[in-house]
């Protein structure tokens, strides 16, 4: 086995509520053996933890978030940089990079690159950014800098939100790149000539902490007034979930069906969602949860009937990859409802293990939940064989595995 070298992770934030994913693979890489430190660009603003969190054991080092909040570190970090080696071909990168984005987010993560390179927490033989958008663009910056070679796990916004000439760019730099969708992947791929070095890894789940239902969804079906039908949606309120879409579908729904709709999760767009659902004459029949650690949102996957998630592909081109939420709300055999858009079909098979409509179509969101609302036979069917889908193909052991043996292969390779 080759020498496991310490790697610093360049995150944009840590710890999050909403990137468990990310925290889960951490900690599989850690269970492997591998040496962390985690590098993040911003302090934390979820208030709740995941438990998988407490379990990581790497020391978390903050970046300056904003520069002018923390001018002697920046300031010690542009002289440090002075007299590293890489400090001209980092001003020629930079210099070349900020005419097409003339912007503050530039400098911010120049500087914030700098102190990282001065800093070095440590000892650092290898960088690995999570996202292939700002935490790559320090990520890069640094090893331009330091020499110390860079990889990086790519996911949905940052991909899809990134210049073209960036994404070209990063990926002729890092040693390789992994994304979790195959619409990511292809897309990557088309961006560079080397090809190969772009990898599909599914996150997959930790199926130990979501063990199988072992209970039984309810037969409710609509009709009786005191147990309507419980649907469900876990996700950030933000554009690119649709959540306007599925409350307007909701409003198109028979008024004699009885239904229940609850959302846990924050986000910036919850206030005109909530002003939204009172205007369609839904407020009544909608309970907004907030954020919720994850044994929490697994006692609501296991007492829903139904999970829906409305993925469109945002104004500024923001989608999600194959949102996590669908694959542990399958694991629970918990039908879902959802729409063609980026990984989800990878996931999802239209009438074999799950619902899948146009995105943008409240009409057919409609639809879909109305036919599932008045069939339980058809939401245990399609729950059943999502759960066996993601047992057999979502398993989070498979990327971690993958990841290893893209690490372990690099360090195989002669300095």
């Amino acid at each position: 086995m080759p020498e496991r070298r310490k790697i610093l992770v360049v995150l944009k934030g840590y710890p999050r509520l909403s990137e468990t994913f990310i925290a889960q693979e951490l900690l599989g890489l850690e269970k492997a053996g591998f040496h962390l430190t985690l590098i993040s660009m911003r302090r934390p603003t979820d208030t709740k933890r995941h438990p998988v969190h407490d379990e990581i054991k790497a020391r978390v080092v903050y970046l300056p978030e904003y520069l002018h909040e923390e001018p002697l570190r920046v300031l010690k970090g542009l002289f440090g940089g002075l007299g590293k080696p890489g400090f001209k071909a980092l001003m020629k990168r930079f210099l070349t990079d900020l005419p097409r984005d003339m912007s503050r987010n530039r400098f911010r993560r120049l500087g914030q690159a700098l102190v990282l390179a001065r800093e070095w927490p440590d000892n650092g033989q290898w960088l690995h950014a999570h996202f292939i958008h700002t935490p790559a663009s320090v990520t890069d910056y640094a090893s331009i800098l330091t020499g110390v070679p860079w990889t990086v796990s790519a996911h949905a916004k940052d991909i899809w939100t990134s210049p073209d000439w960036e994404l070209n760019t990063k990926l002729g730099t890092a040693r390789w790149a992994v994304t979790c969708t195959r619409s990511g992947w292809e897309h990557m791929r088309s961006l560079t000539g080397r090809p190969d070095a772009v990898h599909l890894s599914y996150h997959g789940l930790d199926l130990a902490r979501f063990s199988r239902f072992e209970g039984q969804h309810s037969n409710r079906d609509g009709s009786d007034p005191s147990d309507p039908v419980l649907l469900l949606s876990v996700g950030r309120a933000v554009e690119k979930k649709g959540y306007d879409v599925l409350l307007r579908a909701l409003a198109l729904l028979p008024k004699s069906l009885n239904w229940r709709f609850e959302h846990i999760g924050g986000g910036d767009e919850l206030a005109r969602l909530k002003a939204l659902a009172t205007e369609l004459g839904l407020a009544g029949n909608i309970v907004w949860k907030g954020a919720m650690a994850q044994k929490e949102v697994l006692a609501h996957y296991r007492s829903a009937d139904l999970f829906a998630l409305a993925c469109r592909i945002a104004a500024n081109g923001d989608r999600d990859g194959l949102p996590n939420v669908l694959v542990e709300a399958s694991s629970q055999r918990l039908m879902c409802l959802s729409t063609d858009v980026s990984g989800v079909p990878e996931l999802l098979a239209n009438g074999e293990n799950g619902l899948v409509v146009p995105p943008e179509d409240p009409m057919a969101f409609a639809g879909a939940l109305e036919a599932a609302i008045r069939d339980p036979a058809l939401r245990r069917r399609l729950g059943d064989a999502a759960e066996k889908r993601v047992r057999e193909h979502f398993d989070y052991h498979s990327s971690i595995k993958q990841l290893i043996h893209l690490f372990e292969e690099e360090w195989q390779q002669p300095s």
